[in-house]
């Protein structure tokens, strides 16, 4: 137990003899045995790779959040790096990302020759601010980046304005956002690319795996041809014209999705309404617990959206605190909570400063936001139980350094 006396870095994290408890990460996967059977009867077929199950997948999904077209990739990365060259994006091109958020981001752009612009965020929700977007647009610049931090939607009424009067694509990065609703209109059809990711940590999983959903069927064609070696037809397509031929029309990557991932993904979106509700529920445990802690924020949601929780981020008030956030990280980590930092902002690494000359300074809100975020466990397979002692071991370490 914590005591006032006692440094939370120092701090044993012993918990009660009667409570056992492992430890609980800030998302997992949950693989049932209806999932495991979708996958056993696909490795019992003729088809593991570029099969049937592939497109049933890609319709299901965008079915699911109302888009005409999914073309799916063998990670969110690759559908990124897809969504890029779909979009045109050429060597010199500058598109408009924001500094929060994972480095497959701007990573995408510079697959395609082109030049990330770090926009920064608005304080509150850490999402791209429309108005930092429009000071960053240049006569070369070609597209804007929306990502739907934490799984909350981005300000698509305000970015599409501005796309629009600029002649701008608007790409969606929605890895953290598959189910998430904008106004009414679930996200994958509010910008003209919407990437998701189905990582093991996401909504749902594929073991690695990611689609870009859009409305365009031109858009749609460009990456299934790019995601296949920029060869215009597959092997199940050949397969069915009874034809050997193949042409490459264009420089391409290996990044197809398989049809044992494809069929794991289909039976977790029908789980996926119900993993919604659930992490939406532990949200609102967690809001309630921090309503009265001053010293923990969590992040400000807009009345318009559905979010999507796929992480439940606070801002520590580190100025009535006694001690920063690598204490308070270390404390939980020692009490069994798998908290973690979303994120570095992306023009602080290394490579950026190199390559790019980014520097402290260029995103003071996103920059000083990285200095007092933590991320809380959350994710459907967690008890009340959990949620609770998440609650409790934050409430206990907030007296140890509070002022």
């Amino acid at each position: 137990m914590f005591t006032k006396n006692e440094s939370a870095i120092e701090w044993s994290g012993e918990i009660d003899q009667q409570r056992t408890r492992s430890f609980i990460p800030y998302g997992r996967q949950w693989v049932d045995e209806e999932d495991i059977a979708a996958v056993v009867e696909v490795l019992k077929s003729d088809w593991l790779t570029t099969g049937p199950i592939v497109e049933k997948f890609e319709n299901a999904l965008a079915k699911f959040v109302g888009a005409k077209y999914g073309v799916s990739l063998s990670s969110g990365t690759a559908a990124l790096h897809a969504a890029m060259h779909a979009a045109g994006i050429s060597p010199g091109d500058e598109v408009i990302v924001p500094a929060m958020t994972f480095v497959a981001t701007a990573n995408a752009v510079v697959f395609e020759g082109g030049i990330p612009v770090f926009a920064d965020v608005d304080p509150n929700m850490l999402l791209i601010d429309p108005t930092k977007v429009e000071e960053k647009i240049t006569s070369r610049t070609k597209a804007i980046v929306a990502v739907d931090y934490a799984g909350q939607p981005c300000h698509y009424d305000g970015l599409r304005e501005i796309a629009d009067r600029h002649g701008l694509i608007l790409i969606a990065d929605a890895c953290h956002a598959l189910g998430a609703e904008y106004k009414g209109r679930k996200v994958g059809t509010v910008a003209d690319l919407t990437v998701f990711s189905f990582h093991p940590v996401k909504s749902i999983t594929t073991g690695e795996g990611g689609m870009v959903t859009t409305d365009d069927p031109n858009l749609a064609q460009r990456m299934r041809i790019f995601r296949n070696h920029g060869i215009t037809s597959d092997h199940r397509q050949r397969q069915a014209d009874n034809s050997w031929f193949y042409e490459m029309a264009e420089l391409g990557y290996n990044y197809r999705l398989t049809d044992i991932q494809c069929a794991l993904g289909l039976s977790q979106l029908k789980k996926l309404p119900k993993w919604l509700v659930r992490r939406q529920e532990i949200a609102r445990q967690y809001d309630h617990a921090f309503s009265s802690l001053s010293e923990i924020s969590p992040l400000e949601v807009r009345h318009e959206v559905s979010h999507a929780y796929h992480l439940y981020v606070v801002k520590l008030g580190i100025e009535r605190l006694k001690g920063n956030r690598a204490q308070v990280f270390a404390s939980l980590r020692k009490e069994g909570i798998g908290v973690n930092v979303h994120y570095i902002p992306v023009h602080l690494h290394p490579f950026y400063r190199h390559r790019f000359g980014t520097k402290m300074g260029d995103c003071p809100f996103a920059e000083n936001a990285y200095e007092r975020i933590i991320s809380l466990p959350i994710f459907p397979l967690m008890s009340n139980n959990d949620v609770d002692h998440v609650i409790s071991a934050l409430g206990k370490l907030m007296e140890v350094f509070g002022r």
